[in-house]
């Protein structure tokens, strides 16, 4: 199994404002696969706790991988892309384009997109959209690229279908 985190960064949904849907949406789509959601949390979109959770659940859990929902626009009340960066020790730039240029073509807006993906230790950490609709689409597009990203992180073999392709 893939052990999954998803942290919620919204201010709004902290405060109990507002409810997580693009939680339910993503543990639906992880749901098909060979995931397990073992962390999940809500904070306010304040670059100190999103580096204490990352750093948390990456060093001290062990995650496989933590997927952010929001705060990736371009407002200036967004920090995920730049509190994410600093918990990087290699970023994953293709990642993000992707997510990027396959949203792009449901969502124009997806090009406003700020998110970053890397990997800090053996976590594999992606910014994802915080609307269920832009979490769910950019999921699905680098959910084949999950178990494959994992196994090369880990070094651990990680069951997944065979996609055909190598980089080696």
């Amino acid at each position: 199994m893939i052990r999954v985190g998803i942290l919620t960064i919204s201010d709004r949904e902290a405060r109990g404002e507002i409810e997580d849907h693009a939680y339910a949406a993503l543990r639906e789509s992880l749901a098909l696969g060979p995931y397990e959601i073992t962390n999940y949390e809500i904070i306010p979109d304040e670059p100190a706790q999103i580096k204490r959770v990352l750093r948390l659940w990456a060093d001290r859990d062990g995650l496989d991988v933590i997927l952010t929902l929001g705060s990736i626009r371009l407002s200036n009340r967004d920090h995920a892309p730049e509190a994410t960066r600093e918990m990087l020790e290699k970023e994953a730039p293709g990642i993000a384009e992707l997510i990027r240029m396959e949203t792009y073509k449901k969502n124009p807006l997806a090009a406003l997109s700020r998110g970053v993906a890397g990997v800090r230790g053996k976590t594999l950490i992606i910014n994802l959209p915080g609307g269920p609709q832009g979490s769910k689409d950019s999921l699905e597009v680098i959910l084949p690229l999950i178990p494959e990203a994992v196994q090369r992180i880990t070094g651990r073999p990680v069951a997944h279908l065979a996609n055909g392709f190598s980089f080696d």
